[in-house]
């Protein structure tokens, strides 16, 4: 029984023979890794080629999302109907493709689903059984769901909103880069005028582990005031990272806030507005 967007390690160890685990590791290096040693049976993930696609930064950012049905397609051929229990696993505290490959199966309206709390270090030390080897795909049909198209909001809709005071708009990023005082990545440094700040990060203990959800819960009841978060909009460099706050605001009872997909990476490129 998954009960919510995340699930301890030893629920999941419990849960191996009925689950589909999917090994969403993404740092340089992670495919060897994976081939060195992965949960039994899991399926690797790659953010570059699963979930995102190649494309112009100017249009949807560096990491903009696979069309639907690609992605309803992909979903299928690693064998997850409607019913299949799917858990998520990464080496990066969930944030940079665990909880982006939650998001995508939760917009699709996927129940069965949650991101391993602290990762494959914790699936490591709750004694999940390992294998080494290749990834392999499954084969099975295309994902059965009435969605449509990927709930999410384009740059237009971030200008109309980031200065209406009904609305937040929350950047992922780390402070140093919010504020422009470093930029590694993209082309220009700062944030989309109006945004709030908060690093995703700083949700998670030493150990990879969501922090006390009521302590998480006051920290956007902070910044949304008495705005609901299906009217927040988060934002990161290029979509992945931004997807660990919704998955926090899941976790502490805030459902439904918004992703800008396209993020900074083409805000940047294509609106400027640096701070």
């Amino acid at each position: 029984m998954i009960s919510g967007p995340l699930i301890t390690a030893e629920r999941a160890v419990a849960m191996a023979s009925e689950a589909v685990f999917l090994d969403a590791r993404a740092r340089p290096g992670a495919r060897e890794a994976f081939e060195q040693s992965h949960a039994l049976g899991a399926l690797y993930v790659d953010l570059e080629t699963d979930l995102s696609e190649v494309g112009d930064p100017r249009q949807g950012g560096r990491h903009p999302l696979p069309p639907l049905d690609a992605w309803l397609h992909r979903v299928g051929s690693w064998g997850v109907a409607t019913s299949t229990p799917v858990l998520i696993y990464d080496a990066d505290d969930g944030g940079m493709a665990a909880a982006r490959a939650w998001w995508m199966f939760h917009a699709i309206g996927h129940k069965p689903l949650a991101v391993v709390d602290g990762g494959w270090a914790a699936l490591q030390r709750a004694g999940i059984p390992t294998e080494r080897g290749e990834a392999r795909v499954p084969t099975g049909a295309r994902y059965a769901t009435s969605v449509r198209e990927w709930p999410t909001v384009d740059a237009d809709f971030v200008e109309s909103v980031r200065n209406d005071s009904s609305w937040r708009l929350i950047d992922a990023r780390a402070p140093g880069r919010y504020a422009g005082e470093v930029e590694p990545i993209d082309p220009v440094a700062g944030h989309i005028p109006g945004a709030l700040n908060l690093y995703w990060r700083s949700q998670v203990d030493e150990a990879g582990k969501l922090i006390d959800r009521t302590a998480l819960r006051s920290r956007y009841e902070a910044l949304l005031g008495d705005i609901g978060p299906e009217r927040a909009v988060c934002y990161c460099g290029s979509g992945v990272t931004a997807c660990h706050l919704l998955l926090a605001m899941e976790a502490c009872g805030m459902p439904g806030a918004q992703l800008y997909v396209g993020s900074w990476s083409e805000w940047c490129r294509t609106r400027g507005g640096a701070i």
